[in-house]
Parts: C-alpha cells; sequence; structure tokens
C-alpha cells in the first residue's frame, strides 16, 4: 500500500518532486553548468530516439522527452533513503503506458489504417494459418502496454528489494562477523551504483518502445 504522512499520499509528493528538481530553461546567454549539462543530456536523447522516425513523429518529442524525464527523475528520486517510488506500483506504470500505447494505435489507424491492419497479418501467409496469425498478432497488439508497465516494475522492485535485503544483512553481520559485514557494504554500495544506471537505463526503454511503436503507426 501507499505510505501517508501526516495525512498526505506518500506518492502524491514522490509525483511533483521531479517538477521542483530539474532546473528549468534560461532566456539568458550564459547559463549554469547544470542546466547545460541538463539541455545537452536532453538534446542528445532526443536525437536518438527519433533518428529512425519519420517526420510525421516529430510532434510526438516533447510528449516522449518529458515522460522520460519525469520517469528518470521518480526513479532517481526514490532511490534516496527514506522515500516512496511510485514507479514499483503497476498500476502508475500502466496509467502512462495505455494511454500512450492506444494513442499509437489510433495515429497510425486514422493516418494510414491499410499499413495498420497489414501488421495483423505478414505476407505471404498460407492460408490455413491466416485465423491464427490474426489471432496471435492481435494478442501481441493488446500485451504491447502491459509489458510496457510490468517490464518497468518489475525491474526497479527486484532492485529495491535487493537492496533492502542486503542492507539487512550488512547491519547483521557487522554485530556478528564485521569482516563480512564490510564485504557485504561493498556489494551493496556497487550495487546501488548499479540501481542508480538501472533507473535512467528503465526509463529510457519504456520510451524507446514507445517511439518503435510510435515508428509502426507513422
Amino acid at each position: 500500500m501507499t505510505p501517508i504522512f501526516l495525512g498526505v499520499p506518500l506518492i502524491t509528493v514522490a509525483t511533483i518532486m521531479p517538477a521542483l528538481t530539474f532546473f528549468l530553461p534560461s532566456p539568458q546567454w550564459v547559463t549554469g553548468r547544470f542546466t547545460t549539462l541538463q539541455s545537452q543530456i536532453i538534446n542528445n536523447s532526443t536525437a536518438q530516439l527519433f533518428i529512425p522516425l519519420s517526420p510525421k513523429s516529430y510532434t510526438w518529442a516533447l510528449l516522449i522527452v518529458s515522460l522520460m524525464i519525469f520517469l528518470m527523475g521518480i526513479n532517481l528520486l526514490g532511490l534516496m533513503p527514506y522515500t516512496f517510488t511510485p514507479t514499483t506500483q503497476l498500476s502508475f506504470n500502466m496509467a502512462f503506458a495505455i494511454p500512450a500505447w492506444l494513442a499509437t494505435v489510433i495515429m497510425g489507424l486514422r493516418t494510414q489504417p491499410t499499413h495498420a491492419f497489414a501488421h495483423l497479418l505478414p505476407e505471404s501467409t498460407p492460408p490455413l494459418l491466416v485465423p491464427i496469425l490474426i489471432i496471435i498478432e492481435t494478442i501481441s497488439l493488446f500485451i504491447r502496454p502491459i509489458a510496457l508497465g510490468v517490464r518497468l516494475t518489475a525491474n526497479l522492485t527486484a532492485g529495491h528489494l535487493l537492496i533492502q535485503l542486503i542492507s539487512t544483512a550488512v547491519m547483521t553481520m557487522m554485530a556478528m562477523i564485521p569482516s563480512m559485514g564490510l564485504i557485504t557494504a561493498v556489494l551493496l554500495l556497487l550495487l546501488s551504483i548499479l540501481e542508480v544506471a538501472v533507473a535512467m537505463i528503465q526509463a529510457y526503454v519504456f520510451v524507446l518502445l514507445l517511439s518503435l511503436y510510435l515508428q509502426e503507426n507513422t
């Protein structure tokens, strides 16, 4: 269940925090180092995401990049002590995955319906396999948003559980076997560094898959 502190659900606080931690663009000619670094990362990520896409998809750039920054901020802030990570909740992730996936499908049906329906049946399919393949491709189409949400939830939840278990082992071993406790503490530090990378990569993978779905429908 979502933790509640002083009557306020922590999932609400965690959702608002990314908007308060990222630097806003400045109209000045010379900006700070962190603002410049943030802009450079955003520009490079946008360029990588939209290289394989057609110009029709460029209108989605603001939405996709904003979603990536939002998810990355939540994932990284959730690694801090005494915090709550909303992206470990499947319902929270599905609230982003389903509308985004559905928007790409609707866009494909509106702009190029023939091409969109052609994905349900590969070319040169034997007549006997046509009904089976249509059913399989339809199921795979509706599984996509579930895969988006479950992938993000599973990766973050598994990492948080490992950190919790290893940190508990460190506290126990420090009192019993200090040498083993130090070795376990080093392992915990390495795992924490890995989780920082996972938090950033999973946000990027989420929007990368979404951009691939967009590529099929534009």
